[in-house]
């Protein structure tokens, strides 16, 4: 009878260790923010071998859709009410907040399981932004994603960020007439004042060596025209003709990236690439440059140091508050162009 209940016990025991957590990941938006969380599924999935789950917005779901590390996707086009129900039918073991919203404060308290919500430091950045004290900590917007993980025994594996294309949106090259080594630009960003003006792009593309292939969505697409047509043959606009895996795509088989504080710069820094990064009204010690991990890739961070107005927001506004823009009007142009052309 004793070793009957001793088998049981044992049989329970190893049902119990072979139970993967399963655990659900927040975070709604929006593209460099979900690749910067990329470290935090892998570590879960790799080390303990976690079933994991991820919430985001509908807009936002085809980025992670490729990723092999996580199990499912849920997403909302508004409300958390949208999938709340199905959530709980989940029964997750733990909750793992990288948005600390409201929606996402909606999700862990239906859920009602144990959590550990990211620290987005509103503190720090209300006085720099404000007063231009500066109380930011010295560490990167990852390994503060991943110290949500810590009570899981994760740690960071240094493997940097993942990007996966799914293999259809894999770009030839040649189809846009590109047949030697070439620089990706991704003129882009969701707010003016995280841009470079036009007429400094132009500049900057007329004295690039190499073939430059242009970097946007719809919005770009005028912008990217006018460059173009501006700054010659050397220059191949792509704005607004490519989904976000396809300009991906080009920026993986690029030699250089220059890119303004924007998805894209993340994307690059998943791909371990020789950045050059163009800063405005926000800047790195937000804890948002690019992000490498223990992998080979390079960024070279341009910006206007010393400007008593910077930064004027954590995010970015429509246009400069100051009416100068001296962030960007300042930015030296030939220092740009020297990397570039190393």
């Amino acid at each position: 009878m004793l070793k009957n209940r001793e088998q049981k016990l044992r049989c329970s025991l190893f049902l119990y260790l072979l139970h993967a957590m399963k655990i659900l990941v927040i975070r709604f938006s929006s593209i460099g923010d979900i690749v910067l969380t990329t470290p935090v599924v892998r570590c879960l999935k790799k080390q303990i071998q976690a079933e994991v789950h991820y919430l985001t917005k509908h807009s936002y779901q085809s980025i992670l859709q490729p990723n092999p590390y996580i199990d499912k996707i849920y997403s909302i086009k508004e409300k958390v009410s949208e999938v709340l129900a199905d959530l709980k039918s989940e029964q997750y073991d733990y909750v793992i907040d990288l948005h600390s919203n409201i929606r996402s404060q909606q999700v862990k308290t239906g859920l009602r399981k144990p959590s550990q919500t990211f620290n987005k430091i509103n503190l720090a950045k209300w006085l720099i932004v404000n007063l231009k004290i500066d109380r930011l900590p010295d560490v990167h917007i990852v390994d503060r994603y991943l110290k949500t993980t810590q009570s899981l025994n994760i740690e960071n594996d240094g493997a940097g960020l993942d990007y996966f294309i799914p293999k259809k949106d894999e770009v030839d090259l040649s189809d846009l007439g590109i047949t030697t080594s070439f620089t990706a630009f991704a003129i882009g960003a969701a707010h003016a004042t995280k841009r470079l003006p036009t007429s400094k792009i132009i500049e900057i593309c007329k004295q690039v060596d190499r073939p430059i292939v242009l970097l946007g969505g719809p919005t770009e697409k005028p912008v990217g025209e006018e460059i173009a047509q501006a700054a010659g043959e050397n220059v191949v606009n792509t704005c607004g003709m490519m989904n976000l895996h396809q300009s991906a795509s080009i920026v993986r088989q690029a030699t250089k990236v220059i890119t303004h504080d924007t998805g894209m710069m993340h994307i690059a820094a998943a791909f371990q690439k020789e950045i050059i990064s163009v800063w405005g009204n926000t800047i790195p010690q937000f804890g948002m440059y690019p992000y490498f991990g223990k992998g080979s890739g390079v960024n070279h961070t341009i910006e206007v140091s010393g400007l008593s107005c910077r930064p004027c927001s954590k995010i970015g506004y429509a246009k400069c508050p100051k009416k100068h823009f001296n962030c960007m009007n300042q930015i030296d142009v030939q220092k740009i162009v020297s990397i570039a052309n190393r």
